[in-house]
């Protein structure tokens, strides 16, 4: 599975980005794809997890941000609104191809044997 992230950029706080993984090798449907976020100073933290069954959300993703599959075109996205200053960081997919799907699981980075290069998102107060 080979991934690439796009759609990252500047934007006000309280304003709304999209990010897209796509994904070639497999059809996305057939795995389990994660967020991954990583700040200046901090380690990577989970956003989020989709598969064709259901989304898992970090607490601060809650409520904001929404993964979702694309079949179609093969590929995943994030839809962020609300975003916030402290969203700040370099945002990363990742492919988790196990089969195994559960909330302890998709928000363990090891868990993930694929990763796209990320892309940055700015939220500017």
């Amino acid at each position: 599975v080979q991934l690439q992230a796009s759609g990252g950029g500047l934007v006000q706080a309280g304003g709304s980005l999209r990010l897209s993984c796509a994904a070639s090798g497999r059809f996305v449907s057939s795995y389990a794809l994660g967020w991954f976020r990583q700040a200046p100073g901090k380690e990577r933290e989970f956003v989020a997890a989709v598969n064709w069954v259901r989304a898992y959300y970090s607490d601060s993703a809650k409520g904001r941000f929404t993964a979702s599959l694309d079949n179609a075109q093969n590929l995943v996205t994030l839809l962020m609104n609300g975003l916030e200053p402290e969203d700040t960081a370099v945002y990363y997919c990742a492919a988790d191809v196990s089969g195994d799907y559960y909330a302890a699981r998709t928000s363990d980075p090891r868990s993930y044997t694929a990763w796209g290069q990320g892309t940055q998102v700015t939220v500017s107060s």
